[in-house]
């Protein structure tokens, strides 16, 4: 997993509440094996049309949002079901962070795990970004999770809490795997003392 340390991008908003992630990546697009390849497949059934043709009236379908990094959107994002494809094809959209006012439980987990940075500010906070984004194009916003600190084209600071364990995964690039090989040596101890306890008979097979 990449580390995440900050990044200053493009923001692109999505002004819906309680997005699910059947919306997030449709169950059709559920079917590939491998983790990347999903971000074609982000909001597909606002993205397009029946026809096949690219519905303009959908926000992230606008030029002026072509390359963000940044999405901001509303409150209780990615609820439904608990598919850890949802973060994968944001990911592989071209997102790195997601602000909101809140997150459903298991939709925010998976995002740490997979290096997706999600933070929640305030309901004001999120619609003050909204205004200024609406109000100027091209806006961008840095996030530095060494601070802790949403700093936005005009100068606003928001500072966000993250817990301390999943920031020192995300800075130091670490997910569920890696974690474990950290333990790489005392795993390997474990395993060669364990058979060899096994090969050594009991006083009771004597």
């Amino acid at each position: 997993m990449e580390s995440f340390e900050k990044v200053t991008g493009l923001v692109a908003l999505l002004d819906q509440a309680n997005i699910d992630t059947d919306q997030i990546i449709p169950k059709q697009f559920l079917k590939r094996i491998e983790r990347t390849g999903f971000g074609q497949f982000l909001f597909f059934d606002w993205r397009w049309l029946d026809e096949g043709q690219i519905n303009h009236d959908f926000e992230l379908n606008q030029d002026r949002y072509k390359g963000a990094k940044i999405l901001v959107t509303r409150q209780n994002f990615g609820c439904g079901s608990s598919r850890e494809h949802a973060p994968w094809a944001i990911q592989d959209y071209g997102f790195k962070c997601i602000i909101a006012p809140s997150f459903a439980d298991i939709f925010f987990n998976n995002c740490f795990k997979n290096g997706l940075l999600p933070i929640c500010l305030s309901e004001d906070q999120v619609e003050e970004i909204f205004c200024q984004v609406k109000n100027t194009v091209g806006y961008k916003i840095t996030v530095n999770l060494k601070t802790q600190k949403v700093i936005t084209d005009d100068g606003l600071i928001y500072k966000f809490k993250v817990d301390e364990f999943r920031r020192y995964c995300l800075l130091n690039g670490l997910d569920d795997i890696d974690l474990t090989m950290l333990h790489e040596e005392k795993i390997g101890k474990f395993e060669t003392d364990h058979l060899l306890q096994l090969s050594i008979p009991s006083k009771s097979n004597r």
